[in-house]
């Protein structure tokens, strides 16, 4: 089974410190990922461009519109 559904990806600010592999008040991608989303984590792609699965209590996730996140995913 995949991990991964073929929804698009989303955007987060992560906010929390607890972490040391997140920095509070960033914005990360989140990968769809409906297993990890059951279990309350969320799968997060980082700066090197891999993807970790963290608690979807460490971020908040944002709505923009379409052309502001078009450009946003676009820099990642």
């Amino acid at each position: 089974m995949p991990r991964q559904s073929k929804k698009k990806s989303k955007l987060a600010v992560c906010v929390t410190d607890v972490e040391p592999d997140l920095e509070k008040l960033k914005l990360y991608r989140v990968l769809p990922d409906e297993s990890a989303a059951s279990e309350h984590y969320l799968r997060v792609m980082d700066e090197s461009g891999e993807d970790y699965l963290y608690p979807a209590s460490y971020f908040v996730l944002i709505e923009l519109p379409q052309a502001a996140e078009a450009a946003l995913l676009s820099a990642f």
